[in-house]
């Protein structure tokens, strides 16, 4: 079992399950870090990040090639150019990635959030999800989403992001997954 005090989560401080994540990081002694932009509306303060215009440059990803990856449009260019960078800072700065949304029938993950999966993918990072719709924890393996029970954080370097509509069975997913994962 991992010390908590050796642990540091990287996130992203927005209201819903980065919230979450990150007051129960606080809860179990676990070091935070909060990517954000100036500007941006954060739910927490522990851990904040800003990222400069010029950090947010080096994480520059194209939207159209997002919009095509996840089946959907973006609007709002310059917000969310943002967000998706900051999203690719949390996804880059920890070694396994735990989300919780809703995994939607093409096997992409909802909103803004889906980018954090999508790049998890691309970077080969262990990546699960827990599905609020499905009431279950998912892990991506070979190419699919599988069901798996009970997951742990394994690594002191983790990411923790997902839905801004955190529903009550994803706040109980991720207090188990802290329990089980730091005692």
């Amino acid at each position: 079992m991992l010390k908590p005090e050796s642990c540091t989560l990287y996130s992203g401080a927005a209201r819903g399950a980065e919230s979450e994540f990150g007051r129960l990081a606080a809860q179990y002694g676990v070091t935070e870090v909060n990517f954000t932009f100036e500007g941006h509306s954060n739910d927490r303060v522990e851990g904040l990040r800003v990222l400069s215009d010029e950090e947010l440059v080096r994480k520059d990803v194209s939207l159209t090639y997002v919009s095509k990856l996840l089946h959907r449009s973006f609007t709002n260019a310059e917000k969310m150019r943002k967000v998706l960078q900051t999203i690719m800072y949390q996804v880059d700065s920890g070694h396994e990635v735990f989300i919780v949304g809703v995994i939607q029938d093409d096997g992409t993950v909802k909103g803004g959030t889906g980018w954090g999966a999508e790049f998890a993918k691309i970077c080969n990072k262990p990546l699960y999800v827990f599905g609020q719709a499905r009431n279950a924890w998912f892990k991506w393996e070979k190419g699919e989403w599988v069901i798996v029970e009970n997951p742990v954080i394994t690594s002191t370097r983790f990411t923790g992001t997902g839905t801004r509509f955190l529903e009550e069975n994803g706040q109980k997913a991720l207090q188990e997954l802290f329990a089980r994962s730091f005692g």
